[in-house]
C-alpha cells in the first residue's frame, strides 16, 4: 500500500486514532466484542459496547463480566475510568468514529448460513453514517458479506461511497476461550478492506491497541482466511476421529499413535479425536464457506466428510458405551450413566454446540438414567428438558454404573474419583492413570 495520503477524511481518521480521540462502538458484547470493547478502553479510547440485551447490558455496567476472559476486576478497572460503557439505546450511536461489529452468525437448522444479526447491526449503524467513519465486521461469514451485502446497505441512500466517504472492512475474530496463553491483544489481526483506504483506516485503528496486525488485499481475502482456519481444525478433526475408530477395531490406543507421530519435527499437526466438535466455530465455520462454494457451483467435498465423521461421533460415544455394558453384562436401558462435563471444551462456562449435550440426548433416547458433574455450568436443556448438574460426591460416583468423559476440566481430580467408579469410558484422554477401569476412545 502506498504511504501517500490524499484523502482528506483518511487523514483526519488517523489523526484522531493516533491521539486516542476517536470514539470506538463496539455492537455486541459476548466473548468476542467485550474483551475488545475493554482493549480500546484500556488504550484510552472512549468505547461505547451497544447491546440488545439489556440484562447483559446492566449487569456488565455494574461490573459483573459475562465473559471467562474478562474478569470483573478487569471490567470495573475501565468503567470506573470513564473510558467504557454499555447501553441498549441506538440514539448512543450518534457522533460515533468507528462501528467495530461482534455479533452472532449461526447456522439455520438447514446448514445455511444466518446473518440477520449481521443484518440488524447494520442497520443500526446506517441512520448514523457520515464522512471519515470506519465500520469493520469482525463476525465470521461467508466470502463477498462485506463488500456485497454491507457495502450496498450503507452507501444506499446516504449519498456516501466507501473507500472515499467512509471506510469498510473485515477483520476476522480469532478468540479462543479460556485460552491464558493467547488473547485478543496478542494474537495477530488480519484486515481487509474493501478498498486500500479502507485498510489502511482499520490497520491504523487495531494497531493503536492490538501488538500485531497483517493486512490483506481484500475483505473476501479476511473472510475466506477465517473460514480456511476452521474448516482446516474441522477436517482434520474429522481425520483423527476416523483413525480413532480405525484404531479401536485394530485394538490400538489412538492416543499413543497421535503422540508417536507428533514426534517428528516437520510435516505433522497432532490433532486428537473426542466425542465430537463443539464451540462458536468449528462445528459452524465450514458450512459458511460450503454454502458459498455451491453458491459458485463447486462441491467442497473435504467439508462434507469431515461434517459427516465429526456429526457421527456421538452416536459412535453412545454405541461403545452400551459395548461396556454390555461386557459387563448390563443393558444401556436403565443403566445409570454419569456424564463428566457439558461445556463444549475444558475449563469455560460455555456448551454450545457441545457434543455432550447430543451424547446425552442420545443416551436418554436409549434409555439409560443419565446425571452429569460440571462446576462450569449448573444448567443445560436438551430437547426441552432440563438438566442440572449433580455435586460430584461418593454418593453420584457410586451410583454410576459408567462415568463418560466428555470434557476434560482440570478440577476432576481423577485420583479421587476413580477409586469409587466401576467403570469410565474417556474420550477425552483425560485420565493418566493406568487402572483396568478405564477405557479409552
Amino acid at each position: 500500500m502506498s504511504q501517500h495520503i490524499t484523502n482528506k477524511f483518511l487523514k483526519n481518521a488517523l489523526t484522531r486514532y493516533a491521539n486516542r480521540e476517536a470514539r470506538v462502538v463496539i455492537i455486541g458484547l459476548g466473548y468476542v466484542g467485550l474483551p475488545l470493547a475493554v482493549e480500546f478502553a484500556h488504550a484510552g479510547f472512549s468505547v461505547l459496547g451497544l447491546d440488545v440485551a439489556k440484562a447483559r447490558v446492566d449487569s456488565i455496567n455494574l461490573g459483573h463480566s459475562p465473559v471467562v476472559d474478562i474478569s470483573d476486576a478487569a471490567l470495573r478497572a475501565v468503567i470506573s475510568s470513564g473510558y467504557f460503557r454499555a447501553s441498549v439505546d441506538l440514539t448512543d450511536l450518534a457522533g460515533m468514529d468507528a462501528f467495530v461489529i461482534c455479533v452472532p452468525t449461526p447456522l439455520r437448522k438447514t446448514k445455511e448460513p444466518d446473518i440477520s444479526f449481521v443484518i440488524s447491526a447494520t442497520e443500526f449503524i446506517r441512520p448514523h453514517l457520515k464522512a471519515g467513519q470506519l465500520i469493520v465486521l469482525e463476525s465470521t461469514t461467508y466470502p463477498g458479506t462485506t463488500d456485497e451485502l454491507i457495502l450496498g446497505m450503507l452507501e444506499a441512500g446516504s449519498g456516501l461511497k466507501a473507500d472515499r466517504d467512509f471506510f469498510l472492512a473485515f477483520s476476522p475474530e480469532r478468540v479462543d476461550p479460556g485460552n491464558s496463553t493467547f488473547s485478543t491483544r496478542n494474537i495477530t489481526k488480519v484486515v481487509g478492506g474493501i478498498g486500500e483506504n479502507s485498510t489502511k483506516a482499520a490497520v491504523a485503528l487495531y494497531s493503536q491497541v492490538l501488538d500485531k496486525i497483517h493486512a490483506v488485499s481484500s475483505a473476501r481475502v479476511a473472510e475466506t482466511a477465517k473460514l480456511l482456519e476452521n474448516t482446516f481444525r474441522a477436517v482434520n478433526i474429522g481425520l483423527v476421529n476416523e483413525i480413532a475408530q480405525l484404531c479401536h477395531e485394530l485394538n490400538i490406543d489412538v492416543w499413543e499413535v497421535v503422540n508417536a507421530a507428533a514426534t517428528k519435527p516437520f510435516g505433522f499437526m497432532p490433532f486428537y479425536p473426542g466425542p465430537g466438535i463443539g464451540g462458536h466455530c468449528i462445528p459452524l465455520d465450514p458450512h459458511y464457506l460450503a454454502w458459498r462454494a455451491r453458491l459458485s457451483g463447486f462441491e467442497p467435498r473435504f467439508i462434507a466428510l469431515a461434517d459427516q465423521v465429526n456429526s457421527n461421533m456421538p452416536r459412535y460415544v453412545v454405541s461403545r458405551v452400551a459395548d461396556l455394558l454390555n461386557d459387563v453384562e448390563k443393558s444401556l436401558k436403565g443403566s445409570h450413566i454419569l456424564v463428566f462435563g457439558v461445556a463444549y471444551k475444558a475449563n469455560i462456562d460455555d456448551s454450545r454446540e457441545s457434543p455432550a449435550l447430543e451424547v446425552i440426548h442420545f443416551l436418554t433416547e436409549r434409555g439409560a438414567i443419565v446425571r452429569y458433574v460440571d462446576s462450569y455450568i449448573a444448567s443445560v436443556k436438551i430437547n426441552e428438558e432440563l438438566f442440572s448438574a449433580v455435586p460430584l460426591d461418593d454418593a453420584v460416583l457410586a451410583w454410576a454404573d459408567v462415568g463418560v468423559v466428555l470434557t476434560s476440566h482440570s478440577d476432576f481430580d481423577w485420583i479421587k474419583i476413580l477409586p469409587a467408579m466401576k467403570l469410565v469410558f474417556d474420550t477425552r484422554n483425560a485420565i493418566k492413570l493406568e487402572s483396568t477401569k478405564v477405557v479409552k476412545l
